[in-house]
């Protein structure tokens, strides 16, 4: 497999690792948002979180609290972000289930955006009507 993540995780790249265990690496991000954004990478090769089973899911998100946690201490930010993206258009560009965790300072020059559209009433209600029936 040529997949990046699975070569840091495995070893193969190095990498500046902050945790590991069996199932996760933590490393910094070669290219930072902010100085102590890390990735915490599953050492198993799932491309989304669609592919995971929810018990990996859940400890990688615990891990990804863990490493917050200790990520806003050491660097004293103002606010963190705990960031995973499945797909393309959700702006995933290593296919291969990682999350992002970013410290975020007040007047940083981190662009990341939500909102943009006026949903109408009706649209809203059709599309949570849809989304109830295939939990």
């Amino acid at each position: 497999m040529d997949c990046i993540f699975c070569k840091i995780a495995n070893g193969e790249i190095p990498s500046t690792t902050l945790y590991e265990d069996n199932d996760f690496k933590v490393i910094f991000d070669a290219n930072p948002g902010n100085i102590g954004h890390s990735l915490v990478i599953c050492k198993h090769h799932y491309a989304d979180i669609f592919e995971m089973p929810e018990e990996l899911t859940a400890k990688g998100f615990a891990t990804a609290k863990k490493i917050a946690g200790a990520v806003k201490k050491a660097t004293n930010c103002d606010g963190v972000n705990v960031i995973q993206n499945n797909g393309e258009a959700a702006g995933q560009t290593v296919f291969h289930f990682h999350i992002h965790v970013l410290p975020r300072f007040n007047n940083d020059s981190v662009d990341i955006k939500f909102g943009g559209i006026e949903a109408e009433a009706e649209k809203v209600t059709e599309i949570v009507e849809k989304i109830k029936k295939n939990l």
